[in-house]
């Protein structure tokens, strides 16, 4: 059995005319599960540039899939409020993209997709732990954390109560600088060595605290957006 006849990955062989073990693909032929024939769903990307809407309707379970893989994948450095504290951050990693700065408060849904699939700055790709159906319901989620956190009084919908959000820490016995702005913890770790941004975050506060919450639930069908 040891020296049946066999091909041997990457050597050559005087089987076939053209010396090659390895045969090439078929023509007009695709791999199963590899025809991605929906560019944007899979890119991401509309005539070059990163879009901004859902390639797919998006429904309180696709929600609720991509909270899930958020506070999977995302919080460590990112934080459960997306304002780039996560908990890695705290103990000197290098502080990762806030949601909540003008920058990417307008960004397309298209980049954070791209982003999860292709990685950005510090940030590895995620396209191994992330299908591509999960990467889209976590920008979507992404896109109901930065409401959330720069919600006004007049998006609660009538006859939902509002409470300071530092009244609900002083009654669930938090401490009293949960409602306090974020900062940068002294250990993180910012800038590059040479000195350029390549979207790397800079010391700089992380932004305010919201100022108040709804008791109730958020409706994340009106978020739905459809090609």
């Amino acid at each position: 059995m040891h020296n049946q006849p066999k091909f041997v990955p990457q050597r050559g062989t005087s089987f076939f005319a053209d010396g090659r073990s390895a045969r090439p693909q078929v023509v007009d032929t695709v791999a199963r599960g590899q025809l991605q024939e929906d560019a944007y769903l899979y890119t991401g990307m509309i005539d070059g540039k990163e879009g901004d809407m859902m390639p797919f309707p998006l429904t309180a379970t696709a929600m609720a899939r991509g909270q899930e893989r958020f506070n999977i994948y995302c919080t460590p450095c990112h934080s459960r409020v997306g304002n780039g504290d996560g908990m890695i951050v705290q103990r000197g990693y290098r502080p990762a993209g806030n949601f909540h700065t003008a920058r990417l408060m307008s960004a397309p849904l298209g980049h954070f997709f791209s982003v999860m699939t292709h990685g950005y700055g510090a940030m590895p790709d995620y396209a191994a732990q992330l299908t591509v159906e999960d990467r889209w319901a976590v920008a979507a989620y992404i896109r109901a954390l930065q409401l959330s956190q720069n919600a006004k009084r007049s998006d609660v919908p009538a006859g939902e109560a509002v409470q300071s959000l530092r009244n609900v820490a002083s009654e669930e016995g938090l401490p009293a600088t949960f409602a306090q702005p974020w900062v940068m913890p002294s250990t993180a770790v910012t800038g590059t060595p040479n000195g350029e941004d390549n979207g790397i975050p800079a010391a700089v506060n992380m932004g305010p605290a919201p100022a108040a919450r709804t008791t109730g639930a958020a409706e994340p069908q009106k978020m739905q957006q459809t090609r």
